[in-house]
This record gives C-alpha cells, sequence and structure tokens, in this order.
C-alpha cells in the first residue's frame, strides 16, 4: 500500500529499553541507526529524554537521558537521511534543558501524556515547538480513556496546540480494528490540521494488523519496531510494517541483516512477543506491569493461576 504522506518511525531503542533499563551499548545502538538509515526509514526514536535528578545513571543505561552528545556519538560519521526522534513524559524531563532545535541532533520530540495531562502535555509541546522541534502528542492507555474526556482533549490540543502529529497509543494491546477505526476517524474528524499517528502494541497478536486498520483510515504516522522488540509482548514489526507499504524508498534488507546479526542473539538474552500472559492482560484491557512481573517470577508459567488473580482484580 502507496501513500506518499505515510511517515514510519523506528522506536526499537526507546520501547526495546523498556525491557533492559535502556541498556544498550553504543555499538548495538550505532549498527541499528546504520541499519534503519540504510532502509530509508523516516525516523528512529533512540530513547527518552528523563532528568538525572528523578533516575539515576547507576540504575539506567544511557537511552533513559538521550544526551545529545551520546546521540552524535551513534550517529556521526552516518550518511543518513533518518530523523532522530526522542520521547519525554509528563513530569520526568526539565523543559529547561532542552537546547533549541540549531544546537541539537535531535530533530522531534515526542510527548507521552494520558487525557487527564493534556494541559501540561500542550504546553510542553509548544514549548518543544517554539525551539524549532517537530513534535507530537501520544494519547496513552487509549483503551481505557475513549468518552468524552477524550473528545475534549482532542479538541484541546486542536485549538490550543502547536502539534504536528497526534498518536493514537494502545499501550495495553487491548484494541481490535473495529476501535482502531472509530479512533482514527474521529482523531480526523476533529484534529483539521494535524496528522494521526498509531502506535500498536502485540499483546494480542493485532499491532500490525491494528496498523494497517490505522492506514486505512487515513493515519500516516505509524511506529514499529525491528523484529518487534518492545515492553511485554513489543511492537508492530517494522520489518512487516515497510514490507506491506510498498513505498519503493523503504529498503527491507538492512533491516533483515540486522535481525540476523543483532536481534537473533539479543533475543536469547532478554525476552519480549506474544506470551501467554502478556495476552491475558491484552484481553483484560490491563497494564501488562503483573504479566512483566509474573515472567520473572517462580510462577512464569502459571497462567490460568494468572488469569484468575486479573479476573478477580477486575470485579473488586
Amino acid at each position: 500500500m502507496y501513500r506518499e504522506k505515510i511517515k514510519v518511525l523506528d522506536c526499537t531503542i526507546r520501547d526495546g529499553g523498556l525491557i533492559n533499563n535502556h541498556d544498550f551499548d553504543h555499538r548495538f545502538v550505532r549498527a541499528a541507526y546504520k541499519a534503519i538509515s540504510e532502509a530509508h526509514v523516516d525516523y528512529m526514536e533512540i530513547g527518552y529524554r528523563n532528568s538525572k535528578k528523578l533516575f539515576s545513571p547507576k540504575e539506567f543505561g544511557q537511552w533513559k537521558f538521550c544526551d545529545d552528545d551520546e546521540i552524535r556519538r551513534v550517529t556521526d560519521g552516518i550518511e543518513s537521511q533518518t530523523k532522530i526522534s526522542i520521547m519525554v513524559d509528563i513530569g520526568r524531563v526539565d523543559v529547561d534543558d532542552i537546547k533549541p532545535k540549531s544546537e541539537s541532533p535531535v530533530d522531534m520530540i515526542r510527548t507521552a501524556a494520558y487525557v487527564k495531562d493534556m494541559d501540561k502535555a500542550i504546553h510542553m509541546v509548544n514549548n518543544f515547538a517554539d525551539k524549532g522541534y517537530e513534535t507530537t502528542i501520544n494519547i496513552m492507555a487509549i483503551s481505557r480513556d475513549q468518552g468524552v474526556e477524550l473528545d475534549e482533549a482532542i479538541h484541546q490540543i486542536e485549538e490550543e496546540s502547536k502539534v504536528n502529529v497526534v498518536y493514537i497509543v494502545d499501550s495495553f494491546g487491548a484494541l481490535y480494528q473495529e476501535p482502531v477505526e472509530w479512533l482514527v476517524k474521529k482523531f480526523k474528524d476533529i484534529l483539521k490540521t494535524r496528522e494521526v499517528g498509531f502506535h500498536g502494541h502485540n499483546h494480542q497478536q493485532l499491532a500490525f494488523g491494528n496498523t494497517i486498520e490505522a492506514i486505512i483510515h487515513g493515519a500516516n504516522y505509524l511506529d514499529g519496531t525491528v523484529y518487534g522488540i518492545g515492553r511485554a509482548a513489543g511492537n508492530c514489526p517494522l520489518e512487516l510494517l515497510i514490507g506491506f507499504l510498498k513505498n519503493p524508498k523503504f529498503d527491507i534488507r538492512p533491516i533483515l541483516d540486522l535481525i540476523s546479526k543483532e536481534f537473533i542473539p539479543l533475543r536469547k538474552k532478554i525476552e519480549w512477543g506474544y506470551i501467554i500472559p502478556y495476552a491475558i492482560a491484552g484481553m483484560m484491557n490491563e497494564h501488562p506491569r503483573a504479566a512483566m512481573a509474573l515472567r520473572n517470577s517462580s510462577k512464569k508459567e502459571d497462567y490460568r493461576e494468572f488469569y484468575e488473580s486479573l479476573l478477580n482484580t477486575g470485579l473488586e
């Protein structure tokens, strides 16, 4: 499916970093950047920009913080048209620490926010836009927020923000095709002057299918990760997405080489992908934190007990 307006954003290092405390070494990140650049992917999100006053560098790797110098270290010398993105969370970044775009290797700043925090998100986005960055607002856990408050938040974004793109984020991997269609149409109906994006999680093996559904109804910014790496069940696989899009600018071969050389060995060290506890969390529209805790416990394969525990929690 070819549509010139479509942009693909790879968030391998950022979302994948949620598995290993963002502790990828420079060699690995540079290899990923080189391959993603050679594949002509539009953006690569290299991590979070979090305050070191709130998070200790002794506990987290450098992609929790994404210092400009560290980004330059892994990108310098690689010829690339791929733009660099970072993500910020409400209350976890010092906005005053963000330099103007003219002084930074970063092109886009994406602000992750829940509906209830839209005032703060808009304030941050407008600050970043004034500094020269491309911007997005990523509305998190949208499977839990589809009422009047969501409508008000979208209208507020359209009327008060300088944002370029607004993302529908299926944080819990709970959405099916029908609600994806409904959400994209709602966003496009209200956001007359913005692009709509989609970020899927793969708890129920629907991230790729839901991304296709979002494309069909007009979402033009799409997230994926190499080999589907990401928190819990992971994300829409980048290789499937660029294979589907049929845009001649994309070259899947560097991504296939990267998977062979880097991600197959990595898959033996850290866990992601379709696993039953994550599927159960997705079915129940629950955050995967309980499933992730289960996978790190001695009862990691006790699926029925986990199902019953979530069921009972929902009834309380």
